[in-house]
């Protein structure tokens, strides 16, 4: 009788082990892509004497700007489309993008193949910089609703004078039924040095920081995505201590926020090469609820980030062998994409949950 009951008990644990795995294997799971993309100086051909755009690249060429335009429209389509894809069918659903003059230039882009083949919008405002640069949120309107937009001045100083930089684009929107924060960055650049720069940045870190604590006023478990061009490494000081990141999913708090690309940095992956020099400014970071591993979370969460840089973007040989293919170089144009590879992150959510 013990035999025959030790059989049937082990026939039984394996029945379940069998069933469990089977139970697995049937889980579906959703996946959206979220990426950001630092476009290039994506200006239009048009002088504007309310802006300092002549001195943007495109109108600095001699001839052939016109062409110049659809072409550079044409290679920013081509790219935004395919990021992410290796694991997703479907191009990002949400595209957070800086270095753009105004909202006629990303409507623009959206109508150049192959985007047009998806029904994306944009989110822009005008912003006090100079020179017109602007950041925008391209979103696939089938997958995200937007119900609030803003853009969120940025207040900095150099020597008690203010600094004209670009504000911060904050949209909230559903992703599916999940509510989220988008927060969309382009730090000052460090022209002048670092010594010069690094306290305009640290200044907007501060204010973004101050943002972040705001909204968490507002509802504790809220879903947080902040993306940009910050200008600054994931272990700058900016990045790291002013805002509060943590390259440890399970140490992120209320109090900070995840950044997948300070891993990826030291691993050695850039998205864009200076002189020589190796930097990932182009980053994505995540409040802790997005990290969520509780079986019984039913919304979409951090699963992998990644850095789009296939072999099309990237110059094979020569003194800047390992760069992006940029758009404009010593007054010509180039036929590159950007001097910046565009990051990404996937959510995950299983199916048939709310």
């Amino acid at each position: 009788m013990k035999t025959t009951s030790l059989i049937i008990n082990r026939i039984l644990l394996i029945n379940c082990c069998i069933y469990s795995l089977f139970a697995q294997a049937q889980k579906q799971y959703q996946l959206q892509t979220v990426a950001f993309y630092n476009l290039e100086n994506l200006f239009d051909t048009i002088d504007h004497p309310d802006k300092l755009d002549e001195l943007s690249p495109i109108l600095e060429l001699k001839s052939t700007k016109g062409e110049v335009y659809k072409d550079k429209l044409t290679k920013l389509s081509t790219v935004l489309t395919q990021i992410g894809t290796s694991k997703n069918t479907m191009p990002p659903c949400i595209i957070g993008v800086v270095e753009v003059e105004n909202k006629q230039v990303l409507q623009d882009l959206l109508n150049t193949p192959p985007i047009n083949n998806f029904p994306y919008e944009s989110i822009h405002y005008d912003s006090p910089d100079e020179r017109g640069i602007d950041v925008a949120l391209l979103y696939h309107s089938n997958i995200y609703k937007p119900v609030f937009n803003e853009n969120i001045e940025v207040k900095v100083y150099q020597n008690h004078q203010r600094i004209q930089t670009r504000d911060i684009l904050h949209s909230v929107g559903y992703l599916a039924n999940q509510k989220i924060h988008v927060l969309v960055n382009h730090w000052p650049s460090r022209r002048g040095g670092l010594k010069k720069s690094n306290p305009l940045r640290a200044q907007v870190a501060y204010q973004l920081k101050h943002i972040v604590e705001h909204i968490y006023q507002e509802d504790l478990n809220a879903n947080i995505i902040v993306m940009g061009d910050f200008n600054d490494n994931p272990n700058d000081k900016s990045i790291q201590k002013t805002l509060q990141t943590t390259a440890i999913k399970k140490n992120t708090t209320i109090d900070n926020l995840y950044n997948p690309f300070e891993n990826m940095f030291k691993k050695g992956h850039h998205t864009l090469i200076y002189r020589n020099d190796f930097f990932l400014f182009d980053q994505i970071l995540f409040s802790k609820h997005l990290l969520a591993t509780n079986g019984n979370y039913r919304g979409f969460r951090f699963y992998k980030a990644g850095i789009f840089n296939p072999p099309f973007m990237t110059v094979a040989s020569g003194k800047y062998k390992g760069s992006p293919k940029r758009s404009f170089g010593g007054g010509n144009y180039l036929g590159g994409y950007s001097d910046h590879y565009p990051v990404y992150c996937y959510l995950i959510k299983e199916n048939n949950t709310n």
